[in-house]
This record gives C-alpha cells, structure tokens and sequence, in this order.
C-alpha cells in the first residue's frame, strides 16, 4: 500500500474529487493549507478571502503564504500510478503553482471499526 498525498489548487479540488471517484478511489482527507513553494506565492491565485497578514509581502516580494488543498488517500500498489497520472491530468496547467505529489510507503492500515487489516480495510 502506498499513501498518495497531493498539493493543488483549491479550484481543482472538486475535479480532483470525481476523477477519483470515477476511478474508484471515493475515500480521501482533504484539507485547507496555506503555504508557498520557491517562487514565494502568486498574487494571481488568490480568489477567496483570507485574512491580511497571509497576503503579506514578503522579503523577495513573493507573499508570505497562499491556500493550497491537501488532500491524502491509501491505495494499493497496483492502484498508485493510475491514481497519480489522473491527479497530474486534472491539476496540470503548466503553470507556477500546479502543485506536488508524494508517495510514501503504508505498512499496515487497519479499520477500527471491524479490526481488518491491510488493503481490506481501504477497500
């Protein structure tokens, strides 16, 4: 099993969300994020209120921080590269800013609910 967290748009995240769904992926965790990467934030990327001090300048101009959607979901192994190419088709636009991905290994999982283990319990 491999936990797949990804870093995008907030605009994306409704495509993201039913292009997983199609694929029969429908459990993931999303979160607000704040954040930037190397180019110290896009002004242009800001389309929903947040308040002042995260629009700060910051030394190179860049802001201090811009909202991302994190969003991390458990799949099995033969699962990671459909998975990751449907993010990357959908969050792609060949701009600064598109996102990341990361894939990282996932020793055990287990349901609480019904104790199962391992890719049983994210099925």
């Amino acid at each position: 099993m491999k936990e797949i967290i990804a870093i995008i748009r907030p605009k994306k995240m409704g495509a993201t969300k039913d292009a997983l769904d199609k694929l029969g992926v429908p459990s993931l965790t999303a979160i607000p994020v704040f954040g930037r990467g190397k180019q110290k934030g896009i002004a242009a990327e800001i389309s929903c209120d947040i308040r002042p001090e995260r629009l700060t300048q910051g030394d190179a101009g860049g802001m201090k921080y811009i909202p991302k959607r994190l969003i991390s979901l458990v799949v099995g192994n033969d699962d990671v590269d459909i998975v990751v190419n449907t993010i990357i088709t959908i969050n792609q636009t060949e701009q600064i800013g598109d996102g990341k991905i990361f894939i990282c290994p996932v020793d055990n999982a287990v349901r609480v609910r019904t104790d199962e283990q391992g890719e049983s319990a994210i099925l």
